[in-house]
Formats: C-alpha cells, sequence, structure tokens
C-alpha cells in the first residue's frame, strides 16, 4: 500500500517567481541546452550560473483530446517521464465521474509530474518537476502526442535557487 505523501513531500510548492513563460507550441526543445550537474550528492544542477534544486515546468493544453482516457492518460505520462531520463516509482491515477475528468500522479525518484483534465473544457493542467540530470522539456512530445492540443503553455520555474554557495 502507498503511503499519502503531502503535496510538499512531493515537491508540489506553487509559490516563487516565474522564471520563464513562453509558449512551446511549435519550439524544437530539442535544442535547448539543459543544465550540468552539481558535484555533490543533492542532485542540484547548475545553468546560466544558478545553482537549483530543479525545474518546474507548469504546462497548459488547451483544445486537448483523450482527457477522459486513462489508458493513453497512463502512456502519455509514462513515456513523458522516460523520455525525461527519469525513474518511475508509482503511478495513481483518478478516473471521476460524471464528467470524466482525470487528476493523478507519477512519482518519480527525480520528482513527480502531476495531471488535472478537464475533458468538457478540452483542458489539462500538469506540473512536470525533475532534478538530476532529467530533463522535463524531453517530456512534453509525449504530452503533444497523446493528447493533440491545439496549444500548448509552459512556464517555467526554477525551484531552490541557492543563494549562498555555502547553502
Amino acid at each position: 500500500m502507498a503511503k499519502n505523501a503531502s503535496l510538499a513531500e512531493l515537491g508540489m510548492d506553487f509559490g516563487g517567481p516565474l522564471e520563464e513563460s513562453h509558449d512551446i507550441a511549435n519550439e524544437n526543445t530539442a535544442d535547448r541546452i539543459y543544465p550540468v550537474i552539481d558535484n555533490d550528492k543533492d542532485y542540484f544542477v547548475v545553468r546560466d550560473g544558478v545553482k537549483f534544486a530543479g525545474t518546474h515546468l507548469i504546462i497548459d493544453l488547451w483544445d486537448a483530446e483523450n482527457l477522459d482516457n486513462l489508458q493513453i492518460t497512463e502512456q502519455a505520462l509514462t513515456r513523458a517521464a522516460t523520455d525525461a531520463g527519469a525513474t518511475i516509482l508509482h503511478t495513481h491515477l483518478h478516473h471521476f465521474t460524471p464528467n470524466g475528468g482525470i487528476s493523478g500522479v507519477v512519482v518519480l525518484a527525480e520528482s513527480h509530474i502531476s495531471i488535472h483534465t478537464w475533458p468538457e473544457r478540452g483542458y489539462a493542467a500538469l506540473d512536470i518537476f525533475m532534478c538530476g540530470e532529467c530533463d522535463p522539456y524531453k517530456g512534453i512530445q509525449s504530452l503533444k502526442d497523446n493528447f493533440l492540443p491545439g496549444r500548448v503553455g509552459v512556464n517555467e520555474i526554477r525551484r531552490g535557487i541557492v543563494e549562498d554557495e555555502n547553502s
């Protein structure tokens, strides 16, 4: 039986400034330069001279399909995790009735992916938070392939920015 974790334990803290916001529907994310791992065993990363715990993507899918399909949702999230280089520990999805929305989380050794869908609006809200060598941007293509959104919005938050090198 899986332990019920708090949102904080899953890395779900929605405070703090947004570092970057853009529409990636037509962007080639394969060209993105991603962080270098810090030599410490804490899996913090360094990108653009900034040391931080990990990258948290807040993703909005609009005009999307298959948002009420558990099998496609699990397939999309599983592939997103593996494409990003993450290690899946546990997947839990819940299908709501009567509207068919889905909420769930894929718990990763490197953090998590979560989803909440509103099929009646063609909308899905996702979080991809990853540390270490994982590249959460590489998980976006699976979401596009499985949910076929008309529009994709992505906000990036750098979590756990180290202000003092001695931290």
